[in-house]
């Protein structure tokens, strides 16, 4: 007999396989290289934002090599209407140099070399390797981390390693990358920070959050 935990899921998958079978990045990118420009962009800035600014940034430049030539100065011109761009500005051109100085000019497929360029941490290697090297990995951001301890997947899970480590433990290996992709369009389309959309959620069944809102409602 599975535990309640393990029914839910199961539940969980069964629903998103059946309803978005096919669920991907919204940021938009043609090699691992675009991806890691765009994701490294992503922070705290919406798909949206990043997609509008990322076409002239990548004509600009189109490899590592471009933007390891340029400076911060001129990479902030084609980024200035993102958040942070400052910051984002000296992460893009040092990441930029290190992949060429370290890697050839080749982004890393594994976790341990792509955090070692400045500006990725834990959630965007894992992004590069669930998203462009196709991998079991879960990439955990603000969506991931509401949605998993709303539903009751994560339960009271304090940090986002810990809702990591907890999903990664109880999804089937095979979908661990794209159920990063639910949670994050589930979260981002359905399951809003502030007012969820409950209503229209086809997951209310298994969701400790709906449920407990329904009790109280009583």
């Amino acid at each position: 007999m599975k535990s309640k935990l393990l029914q839910k899921y199961d539940s969980f998958v069964a629903h998103f396989s059946e309803h978005m079978p096919v669920a991907e990045s919204e940021l938009q990118y043609e090699n691992p290289y675009q991806l890691l420009v765009a994701v490294i962009l992503s922070a705290q800035c919406t798909d949206k934002r990043v997609n509008m600014t990322t076409p002239a940034l990548f004509r600009r430049f189109p490899t590592a090599q471009d933007m390891a030539n340029s400076s911060v100065e001129e990479i902030y011109t084609y980024i200035k209407s993102i958040s942070y761009p400052n910051n984002k500005a000296k992460n893009l051109l040092g990441m930029a140099q290190a992949l060429v100085r370290d890697f050839n000019a080749v982004v890393p497929n594994n976790l341990d070399d792509l955090q070692k360029l400045p500006g990725v941490g834990r959630k965007t290697a894992n992004v590069m390797m669930a998203v462009a090297f196709d991998q079991p990995a879960m990439p955990v951001d603000t969506h991931v981390f509401r949605v998993a301890n709303r539903i009751g997947l994560t339960k009271n899970s304090k940090n986002v390693l810990e809702t990591e480590k907890t999903l990664v433990a109880h999804l089937p290996k095979a979908v661990i990358s794209k159920a990063h992709h639910w949670l994050i369009l589930h979260g981002r389309y359905v399951c809003l920070a502030r007012k969820p959309k409950c209503e229209t959620c086809g997951i209310t069944a298994i969701c400790d959050f709906y449920s407990k809102k329904s009790k109280d409602k009583l």
